[in-house]
């Protein structure tokens, strides 16, 4: 009861950038869960997923790729054991639509 109106308007304004933040993160990040339960393995796993997904955005953004950053991440993931470098794997292909690749690595014929 001790705080002014103005005061109160600024704690619930930095309150929401921190849902907004982590409304990011579950929209860009796909943390599904969690590694471990220490608030030390909490930080670890995001940075490390904040920094995989800036890398990422410099990879698009220095070979010019006109590809949204998860589009990249998909891309990248279907490709992850092959050995063409990333500039042909994201300049040369030609993905119409990422989620939906038909590859037919096996195709069962019915006589």
């Amino acid at each position: 009861m001790d705080l002014t109106a103005v005061e109160i308007a600024l704690l619930y304004k930095k309150r929401w950038m921190v849902e907004l933040f982590f409304k990011w993160i579950k929209q860009h990040l796909k943390v599904k869960n969690f590694w471990g339960t220490t608030i030390n393995a909490v930080k670890i796993q995001l940075y490390c997923a904040i920094i995989a997904y800036c890398l990422v955005a410099l990879i698009g953004y220095e070979l010019k790729v006109e590809r949204p950053i998860y589009e990249i991440l998909q891309i990248l993931s279907i490709s992850l054991l092959d050995k063409t470098p990333i500039r042909e794997i994201l300049t040369n292909c030609d993905y119409k639509n990422v989620k939906e690749l038909d590859y037919k690595q096996l195709k069962i014929n019915w006589i």
